[in-house]
């Protein structure tokens, strides 16, 4: 029995999310000041889809032994280390910053430390929900988890133009190292169980690298979840496309006007906000997998298209509100499925490989989409440019208006995807071919005791 004093079930998974809450309205208020910056120093979408490339690449790659790794070691501490790395690049900024050292090289090395550390903490929190509280909640736990990136996405653009105005880019690197301290604080108190180790589970055990590779071989043994899997690999590819150079693209439609900037992010996030609270209260759709496939092809036609259409904050606002509205609803509807089919003693394998399929592409996408935006659609765009004739009655001419064709280009495919993954069974019918992780666990328990 955990001790009385350490709060344990709802009650803590609410603690471990305020806190998180918290210390992500710090990481955004950083995020936006940095890509303000950097684009006032290199004026370019590459410099801010190398940022964003650097910061993910590892998380894709490490995936797999964080993965492993997660399922070894304590949960907890694992998740108040990754919050850790994010407060020390923090530091570092702030002293490279006041020093007068700050490069945009800066930027790359940091992300890819932070990044690293992240493909902890994912595996690490989504395991966490699946052993503090029942699988009726999963649902509105994962709502709860995008309530608190959402709500601090309405809160960081906001304080972050404010801070920037009066105090300058250092005191927003100060307040996000305070805040961080409240999510290591927040999971210092609450108890974390460890999870039950199941058949499945032991069967899996052997050295870091063969646990490493058992989440590749548990989800291509089961073929519905990996078809799911490929449904958001092919998605993250075709989003990434357009949102790779959505700040660039606003920055430079407006002539670098950060109010509209930081207005059209917190449209979304307060989207996000209504979406994460909408999920914590419903719980999501029954049939899950409808809270997915129409998810993807709600996204893409509300935001994705409307985001590249959009010549002003109006429709900007409206796109970026709209489609945050419906991704804790998608996001929070695969979670649930894949945590309750996965074993908890199983999920830190499984889910960091699920990433890895997932977005094996996107750090490729980000390599290519600034380069593309900066030297083809850009120029294609631009007055008399080669595909004006065609494209410009639909996201206009001049600066931005190449990135704006991206987003429409990624929107249309997003729709396809969407509609592509009901026309498989394997991916429609996914909940029902394969039976939760506690059905199987009873199976086995009856089964020892029959004799058999």
């Amino acid at each position: 029995m955990p001790p009385k004093k350490h709060p344990t079930g709802m009650f803590a998974f609410t603690i471990v999310a305020i806190g998180q809450a918290i210390s992500l309205i710090g990481s955004g208020m950083t995020q936006f000041a940095i890509i303000i910056w950097a684009w006032q120093e290199t004026g370019q979408a590459t410099t801010l889809a190398l940022a964003g490339f650097f910061g993910f690449a590892p998380v894709v790659l490490v995936s797999p032994i964080a993965g492993a790794l997660v399922d070894r070691l304590n949960r907890k501490l694992i998740m108040m280390l990754s919050d850790l790395a994010a407060g020390l690049s923090t530091i570092a900024l702030l002293i490279l910053y006041l020093t007068d050292g700050l490069q945009i090289w800066h930027l790359y090395v940091l992300g890819a430390f932070v990044g690293i550390f992240q493909a902890f903490q994912w595996p690490a929190y989504s395991a966490a929900i699946s052993v503090m509280i029942p699988k009726e909640q999963y649902g509105r736990a994962n709502g709860m988890l995008q309530l608190a990136h959402s709500g601090a996405g309405i809160l960081a653009p906001i304080l972050a133009g404010v801070v920037l105005g009066f105090a300058g880019i250092s005191w927003v690197f100060i307040i996000d190292i305070a805040t961080f301290l409240f999510a290591i604080g927040a999971l210092l108190l609450v108890h974390i169980p460890e999870p039950e180790t199941t058949a499945e589970g032991l069967k899996s055990k052997g050295s870091l690298w063969k646990e490493s590779a058992y989440g590749f071989k548990y989800i291509w043994e089961r073929k519905s979840l990996f078809w799911l899997q490929m449904v958001f690999f092919f998605i993250n590819l075709t989003a990434t496309f357009g949102f790779t150079v959505a700040a660039a693209m606003i920055l430079a439609r407006t002539n670098n006007d950060t109010v509209i900037l930081g207005s059209v992010q917190s449209a979304g996030a307060v989207g996000g906000v209504l979406g994460g609270m909408l999920l914590s209260v419903w719980g999501g759709p029954k049939r899950r997998v409808h809270g997915v496939l129409l998810g993807m092809i709600g996204t893409s036609l509300l935001n994705a298209l409307l985001m590249g259409v959009g010549r002003g904050l109006p429709v900007w606002a409206a796109a970026s509100f709209m489609g945050a509205l419906i991704i804790p609803i998608l996001n929070g509807s695969n979670q649930a499925i894949w945590q309750a089919k996965v074993a908890p003693d199983l999920q830190g394998r499984v889910f960091s490989v699920r990433r890895l399929i997932a977005q094996i592409t996107v750090p490729v996408i980000m390599l290519l989409a600034g380069p593309l935006a900066d030297y083809v659609f850009e120029p294609a765009l631009a007055e008399g440019g080669a595909l004006a004739p065609i494209f410009g009655g639909l996201v206009g001419t001049g600066p931005g208006a190449g990135m704006g064709l991206m987003f429409v280009i990624s929107g249309v495919l997003g729709v396809i995807v969407g509609l592509g993954g009901y026309i498989f069974p394997l991916i429609r019918n996914v909940e029902d071919i394969l039976p939760d992780h506690d059905e199987l666990a009873k199976a086995e328990v009856v089964e020892v005791g029959s004799g058999k």
